[in-house]
């Protein structure tokens, strides 16, 4: 009778894990970054909860018909790689660490990728 009990209670510990959804793989908190737009205003742009392991081209800068933007802020919970060309593409890229990384004006970025 144990051995019943025992088996159904794993069984159903087995159904429930496979009930509840995975969370999603997202760096938590704010990415930031500067740049100006084609009126010639310098904003600040941002992604709140950045989705892990895609790059991301950054609005406004994303392509590299566009001037890229500066001065990234990493405030997420996970590593920041930030490239100079879109796509996440080429040998220019530089990490930031975590809720602190951050670059000054000369660190140039159009795309991202969180690990």
């Amino acid at each position: 009778m144990r051995f019943r009990t025992f088996t159904a209670a794993v069984v159903s510990g087995l159904a429930l894990l496979a009930a509840v959804p995975g969370s999603a793989s997202a760096a938590e908190g704010q990415f930031r970054y500067t740049y100006k737009t084609t009126e010639g205003y310098e904003v600040v742009g941002f992604l709140n909860n950045p989705r892990s392991g895609k790059c991301i081209n950054l609005h406004g800068v994303g392509s590299d018909t566009l001037p890229p933007g500066h001065s990234p802020k990493n405030r997420t919970d996970r590593t920041a790689t930030v490239f100079l060309h879109a796509n996440c593409a080429g040998g220019e890229y530089f990490s930031l660490r975590p809720h602190t990384g951050g670059g000054s004006e000369r660190l140039k970025v159009r795309s991202v990728v969180f690990s």
